[in-house]
């Protein structure tokens, strides 16, 4: 159903909202799903399944998320010897002290089979000679337990599928569009999104999709960064709506850093080629430059130790030696293997100047992936009412400090079919279609002023020098002082009619960059230790007396951040919203 927007439409909440036009047109819908990745597209065909009306929004096409890039697989308990029980103590351990077990378990116990229905769906994975699942090991893990697509082509496999799927079933999708905020009815539960689609289409510019649940797969944050493995899209968009909504964000201050991403060159900036675990879990070995393997010692595991500590691994060799970069060594393979096995990643080498076979591979560690999020229950439920969040966007309590290789495509599967599933359960309890959400008035508040484009290069390079790989109080001090003054000039910048940059995609990117960057610094600051993927040089041992617990953010209405610890390492249930007076100095947002 379309409509001509009222202008009444808008984020509650915090009461902030980003600058934009007021919506000009207007869907309805029983769940809108924001993101077209394996979490996106496995809640919208579970939701269509259960006769709910779906509408997916997406940023780009719809298989031009994160998930096509994943290289290395799904970690599933599947292969015969392996139990839940084994995976669950593997991600235990990778996650340095900080899952919460029963999501873990849940996780575990859920993902055989969900991986079966994904192969039910219509993705192919790669299989043996005897018709098997074809197993390969990746690092943390103690046994082969990734089933791969393609070779390492997984990600790409996996959106294909699930791409034909929902085009087979018809679902309405919206491609191109910008999600902005969060919108809530005047009891403050979710009443849908605004958003902007780009280009030409169905719809163009600003509108509104209403709908009574919003499910967030928006996927991850990496271009906060100068380098990254996650595409150009990624850019924290479902991070800082919840923030703006007035949800609560956990343990953002854990990004993992993948080891191995192809080097190419100290001024890289965007979107780098991964070089994925696999590799080194078909044995490939990790030198510097005099060709010694420096892991070897450092972990039981060597270079199959969980991420952190082999991106710390590669880190300390390069400060060491003052290098650049480190190399990966699987000349061994020989052409056949890297053609059959690794036909992606041997491509994107020879296409920068490299070729495996005969050299090794130059690799640095590399912004990958946001351990952290929008905090959710064990059914993706947010503490915003009627608010879901899945995949990389939300913390549900499965990755802990460090993410396990190959949990994430697994987590976006498992958790994306238990919101489908109390979605559908609200909605029989309350009656199919009862509730059409009645969006509240915009609230008097100014909208939040937009920053230039060119402000999300600035933003890259004060978090990769300050809040990158290895951290310490002054590098994490300084970036939040030069946050800071780009929030202040922007403020500042506003005249006596709330004047701003230009609403539009580059400015509403790097606004959402750059409430992200502040939420990520100030709890990486406030964490004093080092505990999986956050590394602080100047509090080298882990505390588990002081700091097993998570830290949480939100965003007051007057833009300043509120920033606690949890009493336990548990997280607590989200339909309480705890008000504990901050634990650090709040910050103007």
């Amino acid at each position: 159903m379309t409509g001509k927007g009222t202008g009444s439409d808008t984020a509650t909440g915090t009461g902030i909202r980003l600058h934009a036009p007021a919506p000009g047109w207007a869907l309805t819908a029983d769940v809108v799903v924001v993101g077209s990745g394996v979490a996106g597209l496995t809640a919208a065909l579970r939701c269509e399944a259960a006769g709910l009306r779906t509408i997916v929004v997406t940023k780009a096409r719809l298989d031009d998320g994160s998930t096509r890039w994943a290289q290395g697989g799904v970690a599933a308990a599947l292969g015969e010897g392996d139990t839940p029980e084994q995976h669950l103590d593997d991600t235990l351990v990778a996650g340095a002290g900080l899952c919460d077990e029963e999501a873990v378990r849940i996780l575990v116990t859920e993902g055989p089979d969900a991986v079966r229905r994904l192969i039910a769906t219509g993705a192919h994975f790669d299989e043996s000679s005897e018709g098997s699942l074809e197993l390969t090991r990746e690092g943390g893990h103690h046994r082969r337990r990734i089933a791969h697509a393609g070779g390492d082509a997984t990600g790409a496999e996996i959106s294909r599928a699930l791409v034909e799927a929902v085009r087979a079933r018809g679902l309405r999708t919206v491609e191109n569009a910008l999600v902005l905020d969060l919108l809530t009815d005047a009891e403050g539960r979710t009443a849908g999104v605004t958003l902007h689609v780009m280009g030409e289409g169905q719809h163009d510019g600003v509108g509104a999709v209403h709908a009574p649940a919003v499910v967030l797969a928006t996927g991850g944050m990496g271009q906060v960064y100068s380098a990254t493995t996650n595409p150009s899209v990624s850019t924290g968009d479902g991070v800082a709506l919840a923030l703006r909504a007035g949800a609560e964000i956990s343990d953002l201050e854990f990004v993992q850093f993948h080891p191995t991403v192809l080097f190419l060159g100290p001024d890289a900036e965007g979107q780098q080629p991964l070089v994925s675990e696999a590799v080194r879990g078909e044995g490939a070995h990790l030198v510097d430059a005099d060709g010694v393997r420096f892991m070897v010692g450092q972990h039981e595991l060597a270079e199959l130790a969980p991420r952190d500590i082999v991106a710390k691994g590669i880190t300390r060799r390069m400060l060491e030696q003052d290098a650049e970069h480190m190399f990966l060594d699987a000349r061994h393979f020989g052409a056949a293997m890297w053609e059959h096995r690794f036909p992606t990643i041997l491509a994107a080498c020879r296409a920068n100047g490299i070729d495996p076979v005969t050299e090794p591979v130059p690799v640095a560690p590399a912004a990958h992936y946001a351990s952290g999020g929008v905090r959710t229950d064990a059914r993706g439920r947010t503490t915003v009412p009627g608010l879901y969040a899945c995949g990389e966007v939300a913390c549900t309590g499965v990755h802990g400090a460090n993410r396990l290789a190959s949990n994430s495509l697994l987590e976006g599967l498992v958790y994306a079919e238990r919101i489908a599933a109390d979605i559908a359960a609200s909605h029989a309890e309350d009656g199919l279609h009862a509730r059409v959400p009645q969006p509240v008035p915009h609230p008097e508040t100014p909208a939040h002023p937009l920053l230039a484009p060119e402000t999300r290069f600035a933003i890259q390079r004060i978090m990769t020098g300050g809040a990158g790989v290895l951290r310490s109080a002054g590098s994490l001090q300084a970036a939040a002082e030069q946050l800071q003054r780009l929030h202040t000039d922007a403020r500042d910048s506003l005249d006596e009619n709330g004047k701003t940059s230009e609403p539009g995609v580059d400015t509403w990117e790097a606004t959402n960059l750059l409430c992200v960057a502040r939420v990520l610094v100030a709890a990486a600051l406030l964490r004093e230790e080092t505990r999986g993927c956050h590394w602080r040089e100047d509090r080298a041992d882990r505390d588990d007396e002081q700091w097993r617990r998570h830290i949480v953010v939100r965003l007051n209405p007057d833009r300043t951040l509120a920033v606690r610890t949890t009493d336990t390492a548990d997280f607590p249930p989200t339909s309480r919203q705890p008000h504990a007076a901050p634990q650090s100095r709040p910050q103007e947002q």
